[in-house]
């Protein structure tokens, strides 16, 4: 599937934009899973040679958002029932350890940042502006990985969020649009109480809220992508045991 990425950038673009635009179109669900990013038809879109586009396909692979097929080329990651239930247990527990760390450490100027994003996430609500909302959402959770001050953990979150497969929860609420003012306004209420944790360096109430927000994507992924409850309860099991002896 080829979608029209040139409107994604404005001018020649280098490895990285072009990485951009194509990280882009994959969260908004114009590349689904298993979708082939054909090289030669990305450079003609956007009217490049092919090195920068496979420089910039290396990075997706290396991101955890692609994997590269033997003689057959770079496809959009596609993920097994167990693949999606171990991104989720993982994503419970590094968005446990980023809150705690971010309630410690974080800046004004960060804090700042973070609610500059939920302004701007307030203004995408209507069903056709998801995109622009789940990006928003994602950069919202990068920036609080960011403001741990551990520059390792920020890559690591970076990678197991990638192969999160929020697209493919957004995607629901295009089959199921009367599920969508429920939707942004609880994402909108759980992000405020993260928000309000970091703002009063409450570590612990961090923590707390960041697990409910990503428990409440497990329900998703239960109800909307089939994902078996046994897997996701198993991993929440583990979770909330780790958590429990480190108190």
């Amino acid at each position: 599937m080829v979608s029209n990425i040139e409107k994604e950038i404005s001018h020649k673009p280098l490895k990285d934009e072009i990485y951009d635009a194509l990280h882009r179109q994959i969260i908004a669900g114009k590349y689904g899973p298993g979708d082939w990013l054909r090289q030669d038809d990305i450079a003609t879109q956007m009217g490049v040679s092919m090195t920068p586009v496979r420089e910039a396909l290396d990075l997706l692979v290396a991101a955890g958002l692609a994997e590269r097929v033997p003689y057959r080329g770079v496809r959009v990651r596609e993920m097994s029932a167990k693949d999606v239930a171990d991104a989720y247990g993982l994503r419970l527990i590094l968005e446990a350890i980023t809150a705690r760390e971010a309630a410690l450490h974080i800046t004004p100027e960060q804090i700042s940042n973070l609610e500059k994003k939920m302004d701007e996430m307030k203004k995408h609500v209507k069903l056709n502006e998801m995109p622009q909302e789940r990006q928003l959402s994602r950069e919202f959770h990068s920036a609080i990985a960011e403001a741990s001050g551990n520059d390792l953990l920020a890559k690591v979150y970076a990678v197991v969020a990638n192969a999160f497969p929020d697209w493919l929860l957004y995607e629901a609420l295009y089959r199921k649009p009367e599920l969508l003012a429920g939707s942004v306004s609880q994402t909108y209420e759980e992000h405020t109480a993260i928000m309000d944790a970091l703002i009063n360096g409450d570590a612990e109430k961090a923590v707390q809220k960041s697990i409910e927000h990503v428990l409440d994507s497990g329900r998703w992924l239960e109800e909307y992508l089939n994902i078996p409850s046994e897997l996701l309860r198993e991993k929440e099991k583990q979770v909330f045991h780790l958590i429990k002896k480190s108190k």
